[in-house]
């Protein structure tokens, strides 16, 4: 049974609704200090590739080839067994995907929260 996925930028103010808090990009969020982040995990592996995301450098017109390639390396076995380990939390928590980019709705948080949440 699936718990609510959500994501939003880390950012942003913690909520007592967030659940479990897993950081999902690959590098360090820009100015933030550990603690300030309140996480209950970051969790690089399952991140898009460097070559991916630095291809897609957040450029909105490219949302839906990046999104294809995200699915794709989501397939592979270092970004598979991370997702599984989201999935175990999802099963047994609600789960909050946090990322430090600015359009949440264009980046691998969301597209990981939808298939996290068709995978269930």
């Amino acid at each position: 049974m699936v718990k609510q996925i959500t994501y939003r930028r880390v950012y942003e103010e913690t909520s007592p609704a967030d659940g479990k808090r897993v950081l999902v990009d690959r590098v360090w969020p820009r100015g933030m200090r550990k603690e300030e982040a309140h996480l209950d995990e970051w969790l690089r592996e399952v991140a898009p590739s460097s070559d991916l995301r630095k291809w897609y450098a957040h450029e909105p017109s490219r949302f839906t080839e990046f999104r294809r390639r995200y699915l794709a390396e989501l397939r592979d076995a270092g970004h598979r067994r991370a997702a599984e380990h989201l999935r175990d939390i999802a099963a047994h928590d609600r789960l909050t995907l946090l990322t430090a980019t600015r359009d949440v709705d264009h980046s691998q948080a969301a597209v990981l929260a939808e298939w996290l949440a068709k995978k269930q």
